[in-house]
Formats: C-alpha cells, sequence, structure tokens
C-alpha cells in the first residue's frame, strides 16, 4: 500500500471514528452550522440554486450528508435525494430522522466513502457538499468525481469551507486583534452554554479528520477554480461570508464582521 492509500485510510477512520461520537450530539457541537442565521442563509441560497438548475427533474445528490442538514432543506424543495457518507452512524440519524422519505423512494442513504459510490455520467440535476471537502483523502479527485454525476445544465453546490482569507495575516494590528479575540471568545461561550443547559462534551479528535482544515495544508479555490474551467462548466462563482460561531451572543462578531475579512466560503458552479 503507497503513503497516500494509507494516509487516505487514516482519514476515513478519523472521520468515522469522530463522527460517531458527534452523531447523537451533531446539532450541539456546531453552532456555526445550525444557528438560526445560518440555516436561514442555506436554505435561502438553495431555494435560490434550485430556480437555476436547466430542465430540473429534481434528482439531488447530498455527498456528506450526515445527519440531514442540507438532506431536509432538499427533500423540503421536492428533490429525490441520494445521501452519501461514510459514517454509519451519521446514515443510521439521517435514516431514522427521514424515515417516511425513505419509504416513499425519496430518499436513499448509501454509506460509503466516495471512493466506492459511482452513479454514471450525468445522473444528478444539483449535487451539495456542505462542510465536506476538508474532511477528505483528495478532495481535488472527490470533486473531479463529483462533477462527472452531474448533467449538462446542472448546478454544484460547494458550501461551508475556509476562504482564502482564513489563514492570511489581517491587514492591520487592529483586525488581527479583532480576529484572533472572535475566535478565542467563540470556544468559551460555548463551553458557558453547555455548562448552562447540564451538556458534558465527549472529547473529539479534529487532527486528522479535518485534514484540509490547516495552515499548512487548506484548501486551495484556485484549484477548485481549475477543475470546473477544465470540466467546462458554463459560470462558476465563490462567495466569501462570515460565521456566527457561538450560540451565546458573542457582542465581538459585529465589529469582526465590519472589519475583518471573511472567513468561509461557498461555491455555485453550473455546468
Amino acid at each position: 500500500m503507497s503513503e497516500a492509500e494509507v494516509l487516505r485510510e487514516k482519514i476515513h477512520e478519523a472521520n468515522i471514528a469522530v463522527h460517531q461520537v458527534e452523531a447523537s450530539y451533531y446539532n450541539l457541537f456546531h453552532p456555526e452550522v445550525y444557528s438560526k442565521q445560518e440555516q436561514k442563509r442555506v436554505t435561502a441560497t438553495l431555494s435560490e440554486i434550485d430556480g437555476f438548475v436547466a430542465d430540473n427533474q429534481k434528482r439531488a445528490l447530498d455527498f456528506g450528508a450526515g445527519t440531514g442538514n442540507i438532506t431536509g432543506k432538499l427533500l423540503a424543495l421536492g428533490y429525490t435525494v441520494t445521501a452519501v457518507d461514510i459514517s454509519p452512524a451519521m446514515c443510521t440519524a439521517l435514516q431514522n430522522k427521514y424515515q417516511s422519505y425513505v419509504k416513499a423512494h425519496k430518499l436513499t442513504v448509501i454509506n460509503a466513502p466516495v471512493e466506492e459510490v459511482d452513479f454514471g455520467v450525468g445522473k444528478f440535476d444539483l449535487i451539495t457538499c456542505y462542510s465536506v471537502l476538508h474532511h477528505l483523502p483528495d478532495y481535488e479527485e472527490t470533486l473531479r468525481r463529483l462533477c462527472g454525476f452531474l448533467k449538462k445544465g446542472g448546478i454544484m453546490f460547494l458550501d461551508h469551507e475556509a476562504s482564502p482569507f482564513f489563514w492570511r495575516p489581517e491587514p492591520t494590528m487592529l483586525t488581527t486583534l479583532v480576529k484572533s479575540m472572535y475566535f478565542h471568545s467563540n470556544p468559551m461561550l460555548n463551553s458557558f452554554y453547555f455548562q448552562i443547559i447540564g451538556f458534558k462534551a465527549p472529547p473529539v479528535d479534529y487532527s486528522l479528520s479535518d485534514y484540509w482544515f490547516k495552515r499548512e495544508h487548506s484548501l486551495n479555490h484556485q484549484r477548485i477554480q481549475q477543475i470546473f474551467k477544465k470540466e467546462k462548466f458554463e459560470s462558476y462563482t465563490r462567495t466569501d461570508y462570515h460565521l456566527r460561531e457561538s450560540w451565546i451572543f458573542n457582542p465581538i462578531y459585529w465589529v469582526y464582521r465590519h472589519i475583518c475579512r471573511p472567513e468561509t466560503s461557498y461555491w455555485i458552479a453550473k455546468k
């Protein structure tokens, strides 16, 4: 087995282990995903994207579906959804949450790594991938595979990944200070919130599961753009935005949002 194959297996195993712990508490672990503001943003964006699909047959692939954050929104928009995730625990939670859709053949849940799934060319009208790329051993190869599953006129939606600005130094001392204060205060506020509601968060090791969420090897948006270009997508646009990352109101967020560069990105690409 090559070094790359060994690393791939280790990353897969780490993600399965992390999400085994997180599956029962995922909503509580991630205020940056389940805050009202973020949920409202994603719902509105998906509704807008739905109108961009040419000759929409309402067939969607939610890759890295987790417990169904995006899957549920796609079902509400009338899509027949194929949801794929490497975590058995997440897939079980997803199936239990949307049993009626599974029984009605509106939802298919597949527990597998991306290397083991093949849907053929051009099967889906919409492919979503929310907070997933940074978990993958080879996100570029995965993205190329996903592009093949998308039909001509279909939309690829990649969201909730670190923007190009996340690891770059801020331009001034003030913005550097505000950014540091914001990111350091969020864990403390969330810990305080957990104490209030009596939730004891189990320890989770993200060192390998979040492989591409590191300064030394971070997600490269220029390479993502080049993949869309090489796959002859009609259009592809990246939008950067700020996230609220605590359950309890953090007043520093308002300063951070107005003077610091956004830390998160999403792509909308039409084939």
